[in-house]
């Protein structure tokens, strides 16, 4: 589990001047409003805000980012308004979460191409901060590395849309690495005979790799010797 104070730290590292007493303030309102809920795994609740504004920090985004990962869930999954987040944590904040709330209440249910695209037009038409979209894919790629923990018509559904439309916004984004990694976890329970085939191809050709990095190592060593 992700700590607060290595949170805190990596945002400090990124932005020395950032406002951490915002940070600390979400962390709090979120650990107390999330208590007593646990996800599927097993964990507290408060993992997976934790996680999500961890990823946040990792992009090296503002606080008003990283506050909103922390309390992203609090308007769906708690009695809580964001009119509440508003009040406590200014507007800002509210608006980056009222915009995450809005984009978790849209379900894809079509794997056709044409119809994919136009709800990705449709799921970026209806953002007007980046920022909306960052928390949205920090959220959904840590929902993707627990999915294990889900039903299998869930996990279906669920990776169908990340394939579909979460790693074709990341992509278009410029984010790489997330894009890889969304569209791996959903190869990995979409066609998981494929996914397992291929896994082993890929390590049967590190290991073919590793040996003949060390044979060359060790041949060298000899020479100059």
């Amino acid at each position: 589990m992700i700590r607060f104070e290595d949170l805190i730290d990596k945002v400090r590292t990124a932005t020395p001047e950032a406002d951490t007493e915002l940070l600390r303030r979400a962390y709090v309102f979120s650990a107390y409003e999330h208590k007593g809920q646990v996800r599927r795994s097993g964990e507290p609740y408060l993992v997976h805000p934790l996680e999500v504004a961890d990823l946040l920090a990792d992009m090296r985004l503002d606080v008003v980012a990283v506050a909103a990962g922390l309390l992203h869930d609090i308007v769906e999954d708690t009695p809580n308004t964001i009119d509440k987040i508003r009040e406590l944590f200014g507007e800002e904040v509210a608006h980056v979460v009222e915009g995450v709330t809005k984009l978790s209440a849209l379900q894809f249910s079509s794997s056709e191409e044409r119809q994919a695209e136009s709800f990705r037009k449709m799921l970026l038409a209806m953002v007007d901060d980046i920022r909306v979209i960052l928390v949205k894919l920090a959220d959904r790629l840590h929902n993707m590395r627990t999915l294990q923990h889900l039903p299998e018509d869930r996990r279906q559904r669920i990776a169908q849309e990340t394939r579909d439309i979460y790693a074709p916004i990341a992509n278009r984004l410029g984010m790489s690495k997330i894009k890889n990694e969304l569209e791996e976890l959903a190869f990995r329970y979409l066609e998981p005979q494929a996914y397992q085939t291929l896994r082993a191809e890929v390590e049967a050709k590190r290991k073919a790799t590793e040996g003949l990095v060390e044979e060359l190592r060790l041949q060298l060593v000899k020479k100059l010797s």
